[in-house]
């Protein structure tokens, strides 16, 4: 459904720009600069810090705890994604990009000087409150910056920047720990979010939008509760099974917790005036089939980024470093794809270039427990370049889509709703198939040890053939459920997905 007054164009025609000042009085190469440079915080932040952990724990002490220091971040990054979403449809881009980079490097400050493992951690959370508003708001603002002809080019950098970032994180981590100390791995953000800060306080000028009749409140209230239930609810999601059982008292507590409070949260959001989430996300058809397939994305994209460095260790006996490769070959067609799908949907639309993306995505996925065992390192590699060239021409498609589909008051909302579910699907996607590989060891192995546990095994020995017989099992069914979200996807798509996207002409 589309907005009032929104026309229905097809969805590859170009759009005429909303009346909002010339660009170039924005000066957009310092502003795209600085978004880039935020970015790049982000990405890096969420992997920078693993090769670190010995070191960290080293002089730290914490070892069970640490784990949080990646969830502490992921939680309060995803979860504050809708708040910041909804702020920055109600007060501009720039002052909640410019206060989520404050906090941001305020965290990281904090996590340098940290004196212990539980501070480091509360830290961490502190890092990721600024990091939800710098996912978010920059996602925006590159719509904001670009007309739809020319928001591919955009989202294309900044898909590049951040596979780099992934790629590259851990190696850097691994260099500050061994060379410095761990604590550079927060400090050397002050610098570059310091450029990126000036940048945009500098360079972005929004233009004044006088709102249409009263001035849109704040739904705190809201905001709270979309935190704290999203807080519990991925706490117990991404805990369970790892911290404790499933079906454990804590289990079933966080879940008891997370439901009692997503019944309040709805029935506040109903009574707001301007709710935080408000109900057109859901109610309109693209925006809520792109939710649902970007959730189906996050969950499948865990089956290469979490399972297959494993496999490559334990089954194809690669090196750390040579197994990294075979993941991170995708982060070079995922960009270049992503860049010219737009001479795809210009010709058949949105949906339909989606549905190309994450069809060829569901059968390389289903071939991956084709491969022969053990097999050889280039079939792995050759599957994660295609389907980083099939998932680039899923993802940006149906994201420059729903962008185009609202205006300005909307897209920061619109915009953290599809980048929420793509996370919630990568914590649900972990949890599920962390227990779908433990389960399958199990059976392999008679009920010892976890996939983790697998992985720290000698390459060598009796029982070495039967690990990596066990691993490769796990991670062949890991994959068959990965290709089941793909058509997941697919489906979701091809029945609730409008052929042409409503096109909101600016």
């Amino acid at each position: 459904m589309a907005d009032e007054g929104a026309a229905r164009v097809d969805g590859t025609r170009p759009v005429v720009r909303e009346a909002s000042g010339d660009p170039g009085t924005r000066r957009r190469g310092a502003v795209v600069a600085a978004l880039m440079l935020a970015m790049a915080l982000a990405a890096l932040d969420s992997t920078i810090v693993s090769t670190a952990v010995p070191q960290i724990v080293g002089d730290l002490g914490g070892f069970s705890l640490f784990s949080w220091l990646f969830s502490g971040y992921l939680l309060a990054a995803t979860v504050t994604l809708p708040v910041y979403g909804r702020l920055s449809d109600t007060f501009g881009r720039k002052p909640v990009l410019v206060a989520g980079a404050v906090v941001f490097l305020a965290g990281s400050l904090l996590c340098a000087l940290a004196w212990n493992m539980a501070a480091l951690i509360a830290f961490r959370v502190v890092q990721g409150l600024g990091g939800g508003a710098l996912q978010g708001t920059v996602q925006t603002l590159a719509a904001d910056l670009y007309p739809l002809e020319e928001r591919p080019r955009i989202q294309a950098r900044l898909s590049t920047v951040w596979a780099v970032s992934a790629v590259a994180g851990p190696g850097l981590g691994g260099v500050l720990a061994a060379y410095a100390d761990w604590r550079w791995i927060f400090l050397v953000n002050l610098p570059v979010g310091a450029v990126a800060l000036w940048l945009i306080v500098r360079h972005l000028h929004e233009p004044r939008r006088e709102p249409a009749g009263r001035r849109a409140r704040v739904d705190w209230a809201g905001a709270v509760g979309v935190f704290a239930c999203g807080g519990v609810l991925l706490t117990a999601l991404v805990q369970g099974g790892v911290a404790w059982p499933w079906l454990s008292a804590p289990s079933l507590a966080l879940g008891g917790t997370g439901l009692a409070l997503l019944v309040a949260v709805v029935a506040v959001e109903r009574r707001a005036e301007d709710p935080v989430i408000p109900g057109w996300v859901w109610r309109r058809r693209v925006i809520a089939a792109v939710n649902l397939a970007l959730g189906a994305l996050g969950v499948l994209m865990v089956a290469p980024t979490v399972f297959l460095p494993t496999y490559a260790q334990s089954v194809l006996g690669l090196a750390p470093v040579a197994a990294g490769f075979v993941l991170s070959v995708w982060t070079l067609t995922w960009p270049l794809s992503a860049a010219l799908s737009q001479h795809v949907y210009r010709r058949i639309g949105f949906r339909d270039t989606a549905l190309l993306g994450i069809g060829t995505a569901a059968l390389i996925l289903a071939v991956f427990p084709l491969l022969p065992y053990p097999g050889r390192a280039w079939q792995p590699t050759l599957l994660m370049l295609l389907l980083g060239a099939a998932l680039g021409l899923f993802q940006l498609p149906l994201i420059v889509g729903v962008q185009s589909t609202v205006g300005w008051a909307e897209r920061g909302t619109a915009t953290a709703s599809v980048l929420f579910c793509r996370q919630t699907g990568q914590t649900l996607g972990a949890a599920v198939f962390g227990a779908v590989a433990n389960g399958v060891l199990a059976g392999r192995l008679g009920g010892a040890g976890d996939l983790d546990a697998v992985a720290r095994a000698p390459a060598t020995g009796p029982a070495a053939e039967a690990l990596r017989r066990a691993v490769a099992d796990a991670v062949h069914a890991v994959y068959l459920g990965a290709a089941g979200a793909a058509a997941l996807a697919f489906l979701v798509l091809l029945l609730l997905a409008p052929r042409r996207f409503p096109v909101l002409r600016e």
